[in-house]
């Protein structure tokens, strides 16, 4: 099959203006780095440590990770029928166009694209986050008498923040080495601290029967629904595979890559966060001081197993450059869907937002909107002891939401709405991975809005919702004054995909 990826984004309504320097290897990294599977569950363990123990722990990753490579399959399709970095909000219209919909292609369009730009902005504040914590807990190992504030991890936010900015716009023609090295970095962490950690806890491990099936509920919900809400570390370690349909402009033979690459990252995430996840649990010793630790449940588990601050430490610094590398590419793939929505005019300032800058080849003026919301959401961590989960929760939704959008339009008409494609799910599977991946996101995007704690207070409440209907508003205003008068939704020329294909 002839791949002309400039012809086929034409028929999508752009011209080509990104260079098209990845390979597929560089993509796999940008995309492994973005699901950060194995560091970002880990670094999240507090999540579910106290929502359900080991058993929510273990077997809510290997839920969501079904579930999510159930949605992974189904929307690859949608990336190799339409690969545009518009992802979602592009499929979404392709499919309407296609079931003789136009109507309403403008309204589905633009709520899909507000809320997968939400999405990658809450994506980046809780990367951010992760990695902050972990500098936190790092001191307050080394330093017994430090009583760690909010507002030092603030200031590490903020500080990460603004290097990856600079990364990303000062370093983009080096941006797929780095992420070639990101991946290596993160393969290589994750035996190192796997085999480290074993061998030195050996022999003293935790029995089977408490890695699979301990649980622990200190939330106040009842037990059922507080091992669901543990649900929401698996959903993080394993969400965010979109990041490829959002820099498929930049990869060549993007239709037949794109798909492959996407399922890739989820199986690879899946399977090295459960691993390392049940390897922390044999060698975690008793896990009351592990949830009660200021340093954080990872470097405390580190700690017991190696005995040694100085080795925890040392181990740690593995998965936290791991988390810095997330930041980074998750920072990347924002700009570019800030971009992709910008360039269809679904942004106020879009003709501003969808700007290529000349000299450095990337959409700065995206990139730097993406880092003051991420600053924003930082004020909100500042301001909430429950804002760490509701961050996660807002991007976890919101990803979770954008991906119901297309699937559910394709699977109101019978799924037989995408043009001809490289890559394409027998029937039956479709219909399952479909009905699989849509249940999985109507339960967890109500779920996932729970306060993580009873009684509910308006110091522990979930402000998830909070950030939900602010979002809400400013779409809707931007949409009865700009919008409904002048966005149309992107243009797509499905006789001409045929031929390109």
């Amino acid at each position: 099959m002839k791949h002309d990826d400039d012809a086929q984004l034409a028929a999508l309504g752009h011209k080509p203006e990104l260079r098209r320097n990845f390979s597929a290897l560089s993509m796999l990294g940008l995309a492994f780095a973005v699901l950060n599977s194995w560091t970002a569950l880990s670094a999240s363990l507090p999540v579910s440590l106290t929502s359900g123990g080991s058993t929510s722990i273990v077997w809510g990753l290997v839920t969501a990770g079904i579930c999510n490579l159930c949605i992974a399959a189904s929307l690859a399709e949608f990336l190799s029928a339409y690969p545009t970095a518009g992802g979602q909000y592009h499929w979404v219209a392709g499919t309407s166009i296609a079931v003789s919909w136009p109507r309403w292609v403008p309204i589905l369009s633009w709520v899909t694209g507000w809320i997968t730009v939400a999405g990658w902005i809450a994506l980046v504040a809780t990367n951010a986050l992760l990695s902050s914590q972990l500098i936190v807990g790092t001191i307050s190992l080394l330093h017994a008498g430090y009583e760690p504030q909010r507002w030092h991890q603030f200031l590490i936010y903020i500080g990460l923040t603004l290097f990856s900015f600079a990364v990303n716009a000062l370093l983009n023609s080096s941006l797929p080495l780095v992420y070639k090295g990101a991946f290596a970095w993160s393969i290589c962490g994750f035996v190192l601290v796997c085999v480290t950690v074993l061998a030195c806890a050996s022999p003293n491990y935790n029995s089977a029967s408490f890695v699979f099936g301990d649980f622990i509920n200190q939330t106040g919900w009842p037990d059922g629904v507080a091992w669901l809400l543990g649900l929401l570390q698996g959903g993080l370690g394993v969400t965010a595979f979109d990041a490829v349909a959002h820099m498929i402009e930049e990869i060549p033979h993007a239709s037949a890559q794109g798909p492959k690459i996407m399922v890739f990252c989820v199986g690879i995430g899946t399977c090295t966060g459960a691993i390392f996840l049940i390897v922390l649990l044999f060698v975690a010793g008793n896990i009351s001081p592990v949830i009660e630790s200021s340093a954080g449940p990872l470097l405390q588990i580190l700690y017991h197993a190696t005995k040694s601050r100085a080795g925890a430490v040392c181990l740690l610094m593995l998965p936290l450059v791991c988390l810095v590398f997330a930041t980074l590419s998750v920072m990347t793939t924002s700009s570019r869907m800030i971009f992709a929505f910008a360039r269809d005019g679904g942004l106020p300032a879009s003709s501003f937002l969808a700007k290529i800058h000349p000299r450095l080849g990337l959409p700065l003026n995206a990139l730097m909107l993406s880092s003051a919301m991420v600053v924003l959401f930082g004020f909100v961590f500042l301001g909430s002891t429950s804002a760490f989960n509701a961050i996660i929760s807002a991007s976890v939704v919101a990803l979770d939401l954008s991906y119901a959008m297309p699937m559910a339009v394709n699977c109101l008409r019978g799924r037989n709405t995408l043009p001809r494609r490289s890559w394409r799910l027998p029937g039956w599977f479709g219909c399952l991975a479909d009905g699989i991946g849509l249940s999985y996101i109507s339960l967890t995007t109500v779920l996932f809005l729970f306060p993580p704690t009873r009684p509910v207070t308006g110091t522990n409440m979930n402000y998830c919702i909070v950030a939900f209907a602010i979002m809400v508003m400013v779409s809707v205003l931007q949409w009865i004054v700009d919008g409904r008068k002048n966005f149309i939704g992107p243009r797509v020329d499905i006789q001409a995909q045929e031929t390109t294909k």
